[in-house]
């Protein structure tokens, strides 16, 4: 199945989606400036027609839209646009965060991250232990988001680096990008593991079937990667990733063992237990740490984006379990 066509724009979610999707379908203009008149009063930051509208700006910067415009994506109104929502979204997420106390380094943060809890809760402990494969799939719709681009958004901050953090950022992400070989990429990994589950592994195919909790994943880590200014928060982000991924992927092996599940999927976990074991410490001490004793300034920003990770990610995984221990589907639209 092909995962490398450019997806059809989805359906609105609400009155500033709808008007940013209308103006999609037309031709951008390329002589004059015009503004996207739309309403945010009262709009619900973490709400899903936000979150819908973000995403679908965030992703003319990726592989676009069916028969949209490409000129779209640095049209002066539409970016003018995502920057309010953008402002919107960000103080939400700081005011979640809450204020950062003096003395906090990134360092000590990232050794927080790393002390796995005794009696862990979360998605990936609940697949481990007693998950249905039916809501295993709809996990992996979730993910698909984010898994089918994976290593892109955190590729934005790459010239934004200097020196070892740089060179070291990039050898990781030479790993998520395969090595070289397309087969091994992990976004291709994940499509593999999308059809060995029956599920469709066209770009973005579950974008109107998910809720705002997981678009809100993917759009926090497009904002860090596109706003230089920001670059700190984007390799904060980054490491978390890093860091966790080793103990979350191997819960997840094993549930898919459990499950026993085709290869391709559990293959695409093991990859990441294997893979990011090695990242941790390459982030830790040559990515984080170099950039911080470069850019003293930034460690702040470091551990902002580690604790907005968080944040994203609590608020996803409390949507899933709240679903799942109801006895109802996770998704907008139930998988077939």
């Amino acid at each position: 199945m092909p995962t490398l066509v450019q997806p059809l724009l989805p359906e609105p979610r609400g009155p500033i989606s709808l008007s940013v999707i209308d103006l999609l379908t037309e031709r951008a203009p390329h002589h004059h400036l015009s503004r996207v008149v739309t309403s945010l009063v009262d709009a619900d930051p973490y709400g899903l027609d936000v979150q819908l509208t973000l995403y679908l700006c965030y992703e003319l910067h990726y592989r676009g839209f069916a028969d949209v415009d490409a000129g779209w994506e640095w049209n002066a109104g539409l970016l003018h646009l995502r920057g309010r929502l953008e402002e919107l979204f960000l103080n939400a997420v700081r005011a979640d965060v809450g204020e950062i106390e003096d003395g906090a380094t990134a360092a000590a943060e990232l050794d927080q991250l790393c002390v796995e809890p005794v009696d862990g809760a979360g998605p990936s402990y609940y697949l481990r232990d007693e998950g249905s494969w039916e809501q295993m799939r709809e996990y992996f719709a979730h993910r698909s988001l984010y898994h089918l681009k994976e290593g892109d958004p955190h590729a934005w901050t790459i010239p934004r680096l200097t020196g070892q953090a740089k060179a070291s950022f990039v050898a990781v992400e030479f790993d998520e990008f395969g090595g070289g070989k397309g087969a091994r990429l992990h976004q291709q990994l994940f499509a593999d593991l999308m059809a060995a589950a029956d599920l469709d592994s066209s770009y973005l195919r579950y974008l109107p079937d998910v809720p705002a909790e997981s678009l809100i994943v993917v759009n926090l880590m497009s904002l860090f990667g596109l706003h230089r200014r920001l670059r700190g928060s984007s390799v904060g982000h980054f490491a978390a990733t890093e860091v966790t991924s080793p103990p979350g992927s191997r819960r997840m092996a094993q549930a898919l063992e459990r499950l026993g599940a085709p290869a391709p999927c559990r293959d695409f976990y093991l990859e990441h237990v294997e893979a990011d074991a090695v990242h941790e410490q390459v982030v830790r001490t040559d990515v984080v740490g170099d950039l911080v004793a470069r850019e003293p300034q930034l460690d702040r920003d470091v551990v902002f984006g580690i604790r907005a990770f968080a944040v994203v990610e609590d608020r996803l995984a409390d949507h899933l379990m709240t679903c799942w221990r109801e006895g109802r589907s996770s998704l907008r639209n139930p998988l077939d």
